[in-house]
């Protein structure tokens, strides 16, 4: 369907709004989200089109905060010569439901990592087309030691504010998110630092205890990164960062709905934990999102995908490469939410932890149709416009 034709879409179910909704588009902005029933005086254009979504629900694109590559590149290797392939990887992105996402560089050398971040920067600068590039995640290089999971140990880096200059370089103004590990730096200016830099900071790969985590909320810290995983598990004499953060209203966290990072019953205990709020749905993806099942390369290791999951050749879980609305369908068929907050997670949620706006009037009407089936209990989606 068009954008360029003014478009009235009924019966259509909305995240955080009540009861049906009626949205008028008209090239391709969403000018009002009313009630059904609403009465107003305009004129209806003469080509208005009607769309009648009986029930169904509506939403906007994901937005993935956390995803490392796609179609066999991984950004943390990307190169001059890969800005076409990363114009088809956004191209991708787009075709697979995700809006928006943010590149995530994991743990390398400071010159690798200032190498994709040229190419991103650049990239950014110039993109018209596809799900947008909204800025970089570092997930690195400073993370501790006994939680770096799989990121390689001969790249992890102290935590000082010179060695995060060097590695931000002159890219600071691209980066959106960085993951850190509070303790090692106890005097906490570097969380200082990066938000005086408009960088959201995310606790992760840490063994902070809850003390080291709420001083580091208190300082400027607004995210956790992969709940559950490399961070010491929920216990109930030290609820350690993630129990800080779930009762913390100022935090969010992103957590993974592959079935293999975290047991679908410790989801829903997170969910239950935080009543569904300051909570957000990322992917992981590694670079063979979108490839089939195999061995691929990863930096100088090798991945073995099998069933989405990746893992390292010793066993190491080192990520998946299911798409981020596979997350969305993943909670509803294992009945840990409903249907809106399932579709929240992956669309308003991620925009709200870097404070985009989420579906309203004057916003840009990426739309997804989603339809439950009651006869088979599964939940699918459609680009409905982009």
């Amino acid at each position: 369907m068009s954008k360029a034709t003014p478009i009235n879409i009924i019966n259509a179910r909305v995240p955080g709004y009540k009861d049906l909704q009626m949205l008028f588009v008209r090239e391709g902005i969403i000018e009002r989200i009313l009630p059904m029933g609403t009465v107003f005086k305009a004129i209806a254009p003469p080509d208005l089109e009607l769309l009648d979504l009986c029930g169904d629900w509506v939403s906007l694109g994901g937005v993935d905060l956390q995803i490392n590559g796609a179609l066999g590149l991984a950004f943390p290797e990307l190169k001059a010569e890969n800005f076409d392939f990363l114009q088809k990887i956004c191209e991708y992105l787009q075709d697979v439901g995700v809006d928006g996402f943010l590149p995530t560089l994991v743990t390398t050398s400071v010159d690798h990592i200032q190498r994709s971040l040229a190419v991103i920067a650049d990239f950014i600068s110039r993109q018209k087309v596809g799900s947008q590039i909204l800025g970089v995640h570092l997930e690195g290089p400073f993370l501790n030691y006994q939680k770096r999971g799989a990121h390689p140990a001969k790249y992890l880096l102290p935590l000082t504010i010179e060695e995060v200059k060097r590695v931000l370089g002159d890219y600071a103004q691209i980066i959106k998110v960085i993951t850190l590990a509070p303790e090692l730096d106890p005097t906490g200016e570097v969380i200082s630092y990066l938000r005086s830099k408009g960088i959201t900071v995310s606790l992760g790969h840490s063994l902070a205890t809850a003390t080291e985590a709420e001083e580091a909320f208190k300082l400027g810290a607004t995210m956790v990164t992969h709940a559950f995983n490399a961070m010491p598990s929920l216990h109930h004499r030290e609820p350690g960062l993630l129990g800080a953060a779930i009762i913390n209203p100022d935090v969010m966290c992103g957590f993974i709905a592959d079935g293999e990072h975290v047991s679908p019953m410790m989801l829903e205990i997170l969910l239950r934990a935080s009543s569904q709020k300051g909570l957000f749905l990322v992917s992981d993806a590694l670079a063979p999102l979108g490839l089939p099942d195999g061995v691929y390369p990863w930096d100088t290791r090798q991945i073995e995908v099998k069933n989405g999951t990746a893992r390292l050749l010793d066993g190491t879980l080192s990520g998946t490469t299911l798409g981020l609305l596979v997350g969305v369908q993943n909670l509803v068929k294992w009945g840990i939410c409903d249907i809106e907050t399932a579709i929240i997670l992956a669309t308003e949620a991620p925009r709200q932890a870097i404070g985009l706006p989420g579906i309203s009037p004057n916003q840009t009407a990426n739309l997804l149709r989603w339809h439950w089936d009651e006869a088979t209990k599964e939940l699918t989606w459609q680009r409905l416009l982009s």
